[in-house]
C-alpha cells in the first residue's frame, strides 16, 4: 500500500522553526536591541525567514494531510465515523467565526473614524482576517475529515498511465 509518511513534514517543520530562529534571534539583534535601537532586518535575514515560511508551509500541509487521509490509504469507499464532538466544534468555530466578522466590520468603521482613528488600524484588521480565514480552513478540514463520504482509488502500478 502507498504510506503517507509524516518524517518528512516534521523535519521541515523544526528545520523551518531553526531556520526562523537562526535569522531573527542572532546576536546582531540582541545587541541592537539593548541598545534601545530599532533593528533592521537584512535582505539574508529576510530570504531565510521566507525560506522557513516556504519549509513551515510545507511540513504543516503535510501533517494536514496525514490528519484527513490517514497514513495509509485504502483502496474503497470510507465513511466517516458518527460523534457529537465534530458537530459542536463546528457549532463553536461558526459563532466564533461570525463574532470575529462583527469585530472585522468595527475596526473597519473605526479606521474610518478620523477623531478616534486607531494609527494603526491596518495591522488589526489584517489580523482580524487572518484569524477569519484560519477559523475557516478549521471549519473546511473539519468538514472534510468528519462529514464526507472518501473514495480511494488505487491502480496498478504497471498500468496505462504514464504518472
Amino acid at each position: 500500500m502507498y504510506r503517507n509518511d509524516t518524517v518528512v513534514p516534521y523535519f521541515a517543520l523544526v528545520f523551518s522553526a531553526a531556520l526562523f530562529l537562526t535569522a531573527y534571534l542572532n546576536d546582531r539583534f540582541r545587541v541592537v536591541h539593548e541598545a534601545g535601537a530599532v533593528p533592521h532586518l537584512t535582505v539574508g535575514n529576510i530570504g531565510l525567514m521566507a525560506f522557513a515560511l516556504v519549509l513551515f508551509v510545507y511540513g504543516f500541509i503535510g501533517l494536514l494531510s496525514n490528519w484527513l487521509e490517514g497514513s495509509e490509504l485504502r483502496p474503497g469507499r470510507h465513511e466517516p465515523e458518527p460523534s457529537s464532538l465534530p458537530m459542536v466544534a463546528g457549532v463553536v468555530l461558526s459563532l466564533l467565526l461570525v463574532m470575529l466578522s462583527g469585530f472585522f466590520v468595527r475596526t473597519l468603521i473605526f479606521a474610518n473614524n478620523p477623531e478616534i482613528g486607531y494609527y494603526n488600524a491596518t495591522t488589526l484588521q489584517a489580523g482580524v482576517f487572518g484569524a477569519m480565514m484560519f477559523i475557516l480552513a478549521l471549519l473546511i478540514a473539519i468538514y472534510k475529515k468528519f462529514f464526507i463520504e472518501e473514495e480511494v482509488l488505487a491502480e496498478d502500478e504497471k498500468g496505462d498511465f504514464p504518472w
